[in-house]
This record gives structure tokens, sequence and C-alpha cells, in this order.
């Protein structure tokens, strides 16, 4: 059971398909990442004292984060799903 054989052959539909479900994924994290990084650079800009400054820093800090741990890391992944180690 080691061949993988019980989930069939790469078909070009379920490769198609993986490509499609992987640009979603992406898609979707940027979009977390832009929102929740929204949502705090507001927060900081209106309802702290770190103001219009405090605020900006921090966003870009915090997206720079975003990027490297959320999407920067499932762009890299490859598309198979099966290869060891995924």
């Amino acid at each position: 059971m080691d061949d993988r054989s019980q989930f069939g052959a790469q078909t070009p539909e379920i490769v198609d398909h993986e490509r499609t479900y992987h640009a979603f994924s992406i898609l979707l994290r940027w979009s977390m990442l832009v929102i929740g990084n929204s949502i705090f650079w507001f927060t900081l800009w209106f309802a702290t004292p770190a103001g219009f400054l405090g605020g900006t820093v921090a966003a870009v800090a915090t997206f720079v984060l975003g990027y490297v741990f959320l999407v920067r890391h499932e762009e890299k992944q490859p598309l198979n799903v099966w290869v060891e180690g995924r």
C-alpha cells in the first residue's frame, strides 16, 4: 500500500482540480491577510493612542509576518498532494 495506488491515477481533470483548489487557497489566504490587517490598522489608528504613524508601522510589520507565514508557505507547496512531506 506504499505506492498509493488506492487513490487512482493522476488524470488531467484531477490535476486541474488540484491547481484550481491551490489557486483558491492562495486567494483566500491573501484575502484573510488583507482584511485582518486592515481591521488591525484601523483599530490602532482610531481606537488607541498609537495614531496613524504607530498603527501604520505595526500594520506593516504584521503584514510582512502574515505574508511569510500564511501566503509564502502555501505558494511553495507542491501541487501533488501525495508527495512525501506535504
